[in-house]
C-alpha cells in the first residue's frame, strides 16, 4: 500500500472503537491502526466513541485525532453502555461499511482483511476467536451464553461476542438498538433478510486496562436480553419500497 494512502484514498470502512477508561490502551491502538491503514484491503478510518470515561481517555483520543485525521471521535456526556456506543457509531458512519473492534485489542485490526474478502457477498461478517487464553470461568460463561442465545435466535453464530465485525452500513443503520442488543447483531441482520457469515480470527490476551465485564453481564445479562430480542423480533418492521416519486 503506498505511503500516500492516508491522505488521498477515500475510506470505505469506518471502524468503531467504543472507549470506557482505556487510556492505557489507546497509544497502542494508534500505533497498531496506523500500521493497519497501510495494508487495509478496504481503506479505513477509526471512529472512537468515548462512553463517558472517568480517566484521561478523551484527552488521549483528542491528541490522536490531532495527529492523524483518520482517527475521529464522538464523546458522550455520560456513560451509556456498549450498545449505545455501537449505535452512535452506526448513526455517525458515512462509509459503505462499518466495523467494530474493542479498544483492548484482544483481536487485531489486521484481521479485518480476512473479513473484507466476504464483505461484498454478505451483509455482516463476524469473527470467531481461535486460540483464546481466557480464564476457565470466562470461557465457560461465554459458551453457556452463546448456547442460550443461539436457542433463541437460531442465527448459527458460535461467537457473537467476538469484537471484530464488518456490516454494510445501510443495514447497520436500520438496527433498532437497545441495551444488550450488541450481542444480537447477526440476528438483527437476519431480521432484515440479510446474509451473515463467520470466519476464524486470532485472539490475544489483554495487555493493559481492566475488563468491564464479569460473570453477571457475561451470563445472566445475555439471558435477560434474549427475551428483549424475542419482543423485538415480534414487533420488528421490515419493508421494501417498490416504487417512489420523491
Amino acid at each position: 500500500m503506498p505511503e500516500f494512502y492516508t491522505s488521498f484514498m477515500q475510506p470505505g470502512l469506518t471502524i468503531i472503537i467504543p472507549v470506557f477508561n482505556e487510556e492505557e490502551n489507546l497509544p497502542r491502538v494508534k500505533e497498531v491502526f496506523e500500521a493497519y491503514f497501510q495494508s487495509a484491503k478496504i481503506p479505513s478510518k477509526v471512529l472512537f466513541v468515548n462512553d463517558g470515561s472517568k480517566d484521561n481517555s478523551l484527552w488521549v483520543i483528542k491528541n490522536i485525532h490531532q495527529s492523524n485525521p483518520l482517527f475521529t471521535y464522538i464523546a458522550f456526556e455520560k456513560n451509556c453502555g456498549l450498545s449505545a456506543a455501537i449505535k452512535a457509531g452506526f448513526d455517525h458512519a458515512d462509509t459503505k461499511w462499518v466495523g467494530y473492534i474493542d479498544a483492548d485489542l484482544q483481536t487485531t485490526p489486521e484481521d479485518f482483511n480476512i473479513l473484507a474478502d466476504y464483505c461484498e457477498e454478505f451483509d455482516l461478517v463476524t469473527g470467531v476467536r481461535t486460540g483464546r487464553q481466557d480464564s476457565f470461568t470466562k470461557n465457560l460463561s461465554s459458551k453457556i451464553a452463546n448456547s442460550i442465545r443461539r436457542s433463541f435466535t437460531h442465527d448459527g453464530m458460535d461467537d457473537t461476542g467476538c469484537p471484530l465485525k464488518i456490516i454494510k452500513t445501510e443495514k447497520a443503520k436500520k438496527i433498532p438498538m437497545f441495551n444488550g442488543l450488541h450481542r444480537f447483531l447477526p440476528a438483527m441482520i437476519l431480521l432484515q433478510h440479510g446474509k451473515i457469515k463467520q470466519v476464524p480470527v486470532r485472539a490475544f490476551p489483554r495487555v493493559a486496562g481492566k475488563s468491564n465485564f464479569h460473570l453477571w453481564n457475561r451470563l445472566f445479562g445475555p439471558l435477560s436480553d434474549c427475551f428483549a430480542y424475542l419482543w423485538m423480533k415480534r414487533k420488528y418492521i421490515n419493508y421494501a419500497v417498490a416504487e417512489k416519486s420523491i
